[in-house]
């Protein structure tokens, strides 16, 4: 997919905003933040965001290591509120405390304003904790829809996401939601450089357009990998993780490749 818009390729960034990390409190994974960020900077990205479930990933020595390696590494968090997962860049942690359903983040974003930014995360995909159809009555929460990186051929549950985002006039952007670092890399979302690498910069870019999505569709290997990560290796670390003592909040995604 790419923007309406041509630029030579040396003016447009890379940009990842939705990932997981062995951080995550909910998932088992086998992946530091510093381990990602050693692959963004071999594969050139400027802009990362490390989307734990329900907290803010804020260790301050992995900012430090991403500003050296010239990497904007945005505060970001992927909620779930009501049921639905929604992904809140340039956050605090004591900020997403007080944010329990949409109304909540409907003041958040009116007292943030332009510094802060929300998409809606694989929107139709049924496995994940999806918005749905919902999507369009709580339109005015999210500045952009996201392009699930899962996809191929006749199942492409984006192409409703897509419309959506015609309709309502809001970005795609297109994401890896890596859970495996083998995954983090190929899916992605450009945009022009900006004058400076601030998060509101880069807001703004996407907001404004143009952008461009890197999505290739999901090759054979590629899903028989990731329905095994998603229904036997994934739920077995998650085991060995939690036990007994596993969060209480469910969250399965629609894929991991």
């Amino acid at each position: 997919m790419l923007s309406s818009r041509a630029q030579g390729a040396d003016e447009w960034i890379k940009l990842d905003l939705h990932i997981h990390t062995l951080d995550d409190p909910k998932d088992a994974l086998d992946y530091s933040a510093h381990q990602l960020l050693e692959r963004a900077r071999v594969l050139g990205f400027r802009v990362l965001a490390i989307t734990l479930h329900d907290t803010v990933f804020d260790r301050a020595e992995v900012f430090a290591d991403a500003a050296q390696m010239g990497i904007l590494l945005i505060p970001a968090a992927e909620l779930k509120l009501e049921g639905a997962d929604v992904v809140v860049l340039n956050v605090t942690r004591d900020e997403i405390r007080s944010i329990r359903n949409f109304d909540d983040l409907r003041r958040l974003r009116a007292a943030r304003g332009a510094s802060l930014f929300t998409f809606a995360p694989h929107p139709f995909y049924v496995l994940g904790a999806s918005i749905g159809s919902r999507l369009i009555d709580e339109i005015d929460c999210f500045d952009a829809i996201e392009w699930c990186h899962f996809y191929k051929g006749w199942f492409n549950l984006n192409r409703r996401a897509a419309r959506v985002a015609a309709k309502f006039r809001k970005p795609l952007l297109a994401t890896s939601d890596a859970h495996r670092l083998s995954a983090f890399g190929m899916h992605y979302t450009s945009i022009p450089r900006p004058p400076a690498l601030t998060a509101e910069n880069i807001f703004s870019a996407l907001r404004n357009g143009p952008v461009r999505l890197t999505s290739p569709p999901s090759s054979m290997d590629e899903i028989v990998s990731a329905f095994y990560f998603i229904f036997i290796k994934h739920p077995l670390k998650k085991f060995v993780r939690f036990g007994n003592s596993r969060p209480s909040s469910k969250h399965d995604h629609a894929a991991q490749s």
